[in-house]
C-alpha cells in the first residue's frame, strides 16, 4: 500500500520527524519510551514491508538485547541491589531497567531514522532547505543518496571484478587483500569524481544563486495546513507538560516517576497520537479509497 503520508507537503513530513526524533531522545519515561518505539518499529514495517521486518528482528533486536545487557556490566548505580557480580560489583534494579531504556531509545530513534529516509527524499530536502543553505542542503542531499549508491555501485564494481578473477573469494589470503584494495581503490575514485560531477552539475544549473528559482510539484494545500496545525498543537502541548513534570521519571538513585493522574494520562495519550499520526492517516486514506471504490 502506498504511504500517503508522504504525499503531503515536505514542510509537514519534516515537521513530524523533528518532533518525534527529539521526542524520542528526550522522553525517557517508560510509557513514553514504549509508544515511541511501537509506532516507529510499526511505521517502518508499514513503510518498507518484509525488508523493515528483517531489519528489525536480524539487526534491532540484538542490538537492544545487547545494550541493555552492556550497561549493568558498567553502571553500578543505584539502591536496589539485586546480588553482586564476581568482581565485586554490585548488580541494581536501576542499572539493568536504565540499560533496557536506553537501549529501546536507541532503537526508537534509528527506527525513526529509517522512516525518515524512507519519506524525506533528497528532492524534498533541496526544496526545503535550498534557498536558506544551498551549500549544506546539497551536502546533506548527497549523504543521504550515498549509502544506497555505493551499494549498488559496489555490486557492480565487485561482480565485474569478480568477471576477470579479482574478486575476494579467489587466490591465497595476501591475494585477496590485493584484490580488496583494489575494488577499494576504484570505489574512493568513483565516490570523489561522482561528487565533483554532482557538484559541477548543480554549479551549472545555477543552483545557490541569489534569486534563482525552482520548478516544484509540492503545494502547501488545506490539509497540509490542518496536519502542521495539529503537530505543533500536540508538540507545544507536549513540551508544557514536560516542563511541567507531567512526564518525569528518573532511574538513579532510585526509580520514582510521576504519579498517574489525569493530566499525565492526557500527555501520553497526545504523544500516541503524534507518532501514529502517519498510520492514522495511512488507515484514513485506504479507507476513503475502498469506499470510494464501492460507490462505483
Amino acid at each position: 500500500m502506498k504511504d500517503a503520508f508522504s504525499g503531503y507537503h515536505p514542510f509537514v513530513n519534516f515537521l513530524y520527524f523533528v518532533l518525534v526524533i527529539l521526542f524520542a531522545m528526550v522522553f525517557m519515561h517508560p510509557v513514553c519510551l514504549a509508544i515511541s518505539m511501537i509506532f516507529a518499529i510499526a511505521y517502518s514495517i508499514n513503510l518498507s514491508g518484509r525488508k523493515a521486518i528483517g531489519f528489525q528482528l536480524f539487526y534491532m533486536l540484538p542490538m537492544l538485547l545487547l545494550t541493555a545487557i552492556i550497561n549493568p556490566a558498567f553502571n553500578h548505580e543505584g539502591v536496589t541491589i539485586l546480588t553482586y557480580l564476581h568482581s565485586g560489583n554490585p548488580l541494581t534494579l536501576e542499572s539493568i531497567a536504565y540499560g533496557i531504556a536506553a537501549a529501546a531509545m536507541f532503537v526508537t530513534v534509528i527506527s525513526w531514522f529509517t522512516c525518515y529516509n524512507a519519506v524525506m527524499t533528497s528532492d524534498k530536502f533541496i526544496y526545503l532547505f535550498g534557498t536558506v543553505i544551498p551549500v549544506l542542503s546539497l551536502f546533506f542531499s548527497m549523504v543521504l543518496r550515498f549509502v544506497p549508491k555505493f551499494k549498488a555501485q559496489l555490486a557492480v564494481v565487485s561482480y565485474a571484478q569478480k568477471c576477470i578473477g579479482r574478486d575476494l573469494s579467489s587466490g591465497g589470503v595476501f591475494v585477496r587483500i590485493k584484490h580488496g584494495i583494489r575494488i577499494l581503490s576504484i570505489m574512493v575514485t568513483w565516490m570523489l569524481e561522482n561528487a565533483i560531477e554532482t557538484a559541477d552539475s548543480m554549479k551549472s544549473r545555477g543552483y545557490g544563486l541569489k534569486g534563482r528559482t525552482a520548478f516544484s510539484l509540492f503545494k502547501f494545500g488545506r490539509r497540509d495546513r490542518i496536519a502542521t496545525i495539529s503537530m505543533a498543537i500536540i508538540g507545544i502541548y507536549l513540551i508544557a507538560g514536560a516542563m511541567a513534570k507531567g512526564l518525569f521519571f528518573r532511574y538513579f538513585p532510585s526509580m520514582r516517576g510521576v504519579d498517574l493522574s489525569v493530566f499525565s494520562f492526557s500527555l501520553f495519550l497526545a504523544y500516541a497520537v503524534l507518532c501514529a499520526a502517519p498510520l492514522m492517516i495511512n488507515s484514513w486514506e485506504d479507507r476513503k479509497w475502498k469506499l470510494s471504490q464501492s460507490d462505483i
